[in-house]
């Protein structure tokens, strides 16, 4: 049985961008997925992201590959592309040989589903470190340790065991790992896509906020801020009382991080309260947008507002009464002095 020469050259093809001391971890990764129908046929797709940006996909049908960005085009010209096209098919027909025979030798069954993901992460201090995961009908099956240069299962199965003994027995795969998960692979990878794409890559879109109330129930108050239109994703949400942080807790909760339609995300952020506690309350959004300010948003606490208009009601209807009973005295004093003199008259 012949070990894949798996897909790992694909970063030579997709350069990366360099670190931002200041930035969050950025990730190069190529997620494959292979759909095993039979012992005959077999489905191969693949995706490539830059953090959340995708930036090729791979046609299930002819294996071509389709560039999201013209500036990845660029980027991956700087190697020898015509070389990497024909090297990728190779390793691709391997990877499905190589699956058909781990299934004749196991005993397993179609249909079945194979996915790899790898990649390298660079951090902000410029270290890196690159990955190797290979799973199996949904789980983990093996992945390639870079510091220990070998595979090692992550289940305690046959399937496992077979597939980490076959691939560590070849070394020239080990080899072609090492240098294709190594750093200056990682970093030359981010280098290159940094210099095409800086636009795409940096983009940046404040955020918009804000603050409103729901009423589950008298005895409680809900205060939502929605976060809304920002990129990238990381972003930092919080609820100030009387201008302190709330510290985490069951009254305060936040959704997931959102996707729009736009390439922008949102997200929500609710705060229980008692109605009428008499605190203020503010939601303190920071985002890499916005430099070192935060956008604060006070909650308008309007219950006050009906309780004024009630009590103006009443004072109303207070002084018109007042009004009408001096009204209806005086008249009637009126009456009686009337009274009174008509009969001293007769």
């Amino acid at each position: 049985m012949q070990p894949p020469r798996l897909l790992l050259f694909l970063p030579i093809l997709l350069p990366g961008m360099r670190a931002d001391p200041e930035a969050e971890p950025q990730v190069i990764q190529y997620l494959l997925t292979g759909l095993f129908a039979n012992i005959s046929t077999a489905e191969v797709s693949c995706v490539a992201l830059i953090g959340d940006i995708p930036i090729l996909t791979l046609h299930p049908a002819n294996w071509s590959i389709h560039f999201y960005w013209p500036w990845v085009s660029q980027a991956a010209a700087q190697g020898d592309a015509e070389k990497i096209m024909s090297q990728y098919k190779i390793a691709l027909r391997n990877i499905v040989r190589f699956v058909h025979d781990t299934v004749q030798q196991t005993e397993q069954h179609y249909p079945l589903v194979v996915q790899f993901r790898t990649g390298c992460v660079l951090y902000p201090n410029t270290t890196t470190q690159g990955f190797l995961n290979f799973g199996w009908s949904g789980r983990d099956l093996v992945a390639f340790e870079v510091d220990k240069h070998r595979w090692e299962a992550r289940q305690p199965s046959q399937v496992a065991e077979l597939v980490s003994k076959s691939l560590n027995k070849e070394r020239s795969v080990r080899v072609l790992l090492e240098h294709l998960l190594s750093i200056w692979i990682c970093q030359s990878n981010f280098i290159a896509l940094k210099r095409y794409g800086r636009a795409a890559l940096e983009r940046q879109e404040p955020p918009v906020a804000t603050v409103f109330a729901r009423t589950p129930s008298p005895e409680q108050l809900l205060l939502v801020c929605h976060v809304t239109g920002f990129y990238p994703r990381p972003i930092s949400v919080a609820w100030l009382r009387d201008g302190q942080e709330v510290p985490p807790g069951p009254a305060l909760t936040s959704s997931p991080i959102l996707p729009n339609a736009d390439l922008t995300y949102q997200l929500r952020s609710v705060l229980a309260v008692a109605p009428r506690d008499g605190h203020s309350y503010v939601c303190r959004v920071r985002h890499q947008s916005l430099g070192s300010r935060s956008l604060l948003i006070p909650w308008e606490n309007r219950s006050t507002a009906p309780t004024i208009s009630i009590t103006i009601v009443v004072l109303l209807l207070l002084a018109t009464a007042s009004a009408g009973g001096f009204w209806w005295w005086k008249h009637r004093k009126g009456n009686e002095a009337a009274w009174e003199t008509q009969e001293f008259i007769i």
